[in-house]
């Protein structure tokens, strides 16, 4: 059985790098119950002794979690199931976090009171220890991808005895395994909680770094790679279990402006979605995608009573929504059946005049360049908020000890449409046309040869991910009281636009489920936080697109079977120097063919 070569970054002994990351982890543990600084000027109030706060929590939790994972590697009983896909890379990307967030704070310090006369000596001893465990664990040999083991559970290279072996995930009962994705989701709202209601910058981007490398330590550790076998396995309870976190996201928040922040990205999340469809599962390049949100939401508004409606009708919400959605629907048809026979460039070409011809047109609809029925670039302000059975969106509730905000009824009123949007993206993938939709995906040549009808099963997807779009747009227009030609771009600096919806999809993972809605939450959330980098954010955007081209193409969440192929990429070319892609032959593909078009 062939193994990965068991080198060090660093050319240490195996023990004594072992020894020096704990004893690292253990000293940037220590500093987190010093001073930090001598003045509460710096956010976060970072002066008092023995009661760590702000960003010393996060050095703190690192840290803990650093020292269980290089316990592990002892093989200790209690706390071999941390680390099931291997030992030594998941510590490295732990203390990694530590030194990153240790790192920031000291300089975040440094440049904002002036100096670093302003460190007291517990800074100098978290990052001095944040340092010595960051250097040491690149002293520790390589995790084997693959390994003989012997009795006692460790893997033997030659006749030495390394880190134990990555280790097969033992049967738990189902009980068991559903509290785990219980649990899971339950974690998640609480960190995509304290992400949100960040008070300050400082904390923000220190969370940032210290979540993106310690969820890439527990990948490596093969933490996640367990719960997504689960998740797998009950899928019901998974979206059960998200929807329900979900649900409970707007009684977590005392005000109502990061549960707006929830819902715009509900409602960036369920265009990308919708988006997948096409470009997902589909494989259509879509680049005026964001022109379907608009329809619906411009027929929405037109159709809810808003006072500048050409129109002048009120409809009810359901019946405005299944308008909005169903316009878009027509929209999709009209603009997909002259130009769904083209292909690759061409058809993003023409799909992006299709997004720029619609905002000019609403654009020109004001009565003078064409007839008056959009309001022209003032667009159509004061939308009412809807009133659904006695129920008043507009107005604040008190159910319990809790109360809801304006933006938390629209946040579960959108978390609905979400609900939907996912049961019609699920339903459609998993069956017989979402099978023939990957397979002319993957090779429309041979979809075709074997007899699925590849115009039509296009056609099909245009329309169902421009009625979903429809459907989101018909709540965006309720929940920002107007909708206005600039809304619906190309590209800009606010989402959602035709670039950042598919930069939401490729982020996170094309083809998947939860991929859109990851991707949406760091491309909306991270703007929304960052208001003082607004200036740099595209370029920035893109370093960060090319950046996860080059070391995570498939994205964020991965589709299983992209994995594979990218995967078997990289072994068959160890020096990560890809040839050229050939054309993809039939053989690839002829999985999903046969399923399509039986």
């Amino acid at each position: 059985m062939t193994t990965h070569t068991n080198r060090a970054p660093l050319n240490l002994p195996p023990a004594t790098a072992r020894a020096l990351t704990i004893a690292g982890t253990a000293i940037a543990f220590a500093g987190t119950f010093l001073a930090w600084t001598w003045t509460d000027e710096f956010p976060g109030d970072l002066t008092v002794t023995g009661y760590p706060g702000g960003l010393q929590l996060l050095t703190l939790v690192g840290s803990l979690i650093t020292l269980l994972l290089a316990l592990s590697g002892y093989g200790l009983r209690g706390l071999r199931w941390l680390t099931p896909g291997g030992t030594n890379a998941s510590v490295r990307y732990a203390a990694l976090a530590v030194l990153a967030t240790t790192g920031y704070a000291v300089g975040a310090i440094t440049v904002d009171l002036g100096g670093i006369v302003n460190l007291e000596p517990g800074a100098w001893v978290s990052l001095a220890g944040a340092l010595v465990a960051a250097l040491a664990a690149f002293g520790l040999p390589a995790d084997q991808a693959l390994a003989d083991e012997n009795p006692s559970g460790l893997a033997v290279l030659g006749n030495s005895l390394t880190a134990p072996a990555p280790t097969r995930a033992r049967e738990l009962p189902s009980w068991a395994e559903i509290l785990i994705i219980a649990t899971s989701f339950g974690v998640a709202l609480y960190l995509f909680s304290f992400i949100i209601d960040t008070e300050y910058t400082e904390l923000f981007i220190g969370s940032l770094l210290s979540f993106g490398f310690g969820f890439t330590a527990l990948h490596r550790a093969g933490l996640i790679g367990r719960l997504t076998a689960l998740t797998v396995k009950h899928r019901n309870v998974t979206l059960t279990s998200a929807l329900v976190a979900a649900f409970c996201f707007p009684f977590t928040q005392s005000t109502g402006e990061y549960t707006l922040i929830g819902t715009n990205i509900l409602i960036f999340a369920a265009v990308a979605l919708g988006l997948n469809v096409v470009v997902g599962l589909a494989g259509l390049l879509d680049l005026g995608y964001v022109a379907f949100l608009g329809v619906g939401a411009y027929t929405s508004a037109l159709v809810s009573g808003a006072s500048a409606s050409a129109i002048g009708i009120h409809f009810p919400f359901w019946a405005a929504a299944l308008t909005g959605a169903g316009v878009s629907l027509v929209f999709g048809v009209f603009i997909g059946a002259p130009t769904l026979r083209l292909r690759g460039d061409y058809l993003a070409i023409v799909t992006l005049g299709f997004g720029e011809i619609f905002r000019v047109t609403v654009n020109n609809l004001n009565g003078n360049s064409g007839p008056d029925l959009t309001n022209g670039s003032q667009g159509i302000p004061s939308i009412p908020d809807l009133d659904i059975l006695g129920f008043a969106f507009g107005e604040s509730h008190d159910i319990g000890p809790f109360s809801l905000s304006r933006s938390a009824n629209y946040f579960l009123l959108m978390l609905l449409v979400t609900a939907v949007v996912i049961l019609v993206f699920r339903r459609s993938g998993d069956s017989r046309i979402g099978r023939a939709w990957v397979a002319i995906r993957e090779d429309e040549t041979a979809a075709t040869a074997m007899g699925i009808n590849a115009f039509r099963l296009k056609l099909l997807a245009f329309a169902l991910g421009a009625t979903l779009a429809g459907l989101a747009g018909t709540v965006q227009a309720h929940v920002n009281y107007t909708v206005t030609p600039e809304q619906y771009q190309f590209a800009g600096a606010v989402p959602p636009n035709s670039a950042f919806l598919l930069a939401a999809v490729i982020l996170g993972g094309m083809g998947t489920l939860s991929g859109p809605f990851v991707g949406a939450a760091l491309l909306y959330l991270i703007p929304a936080k960052l208001q003082f980098m607004q200036d740099y954010q595209l370029l920035l955007f893109g370093i960060a697109l090319i950046l996860l081209m080059r070391f995570r193409p498939e994205g964020l969440i991965a589709d299983r079977r992209k994995q594979l192929e990218f995967h078997e990429a990289d072994e068959n070319d160890p020096t990560g120097q890809r040839d050229l892609p050939e054309p993809r032959q039939p053989e690839g593909t002829g999985a999903g063919i046969a399923k399509a078009g039986a």
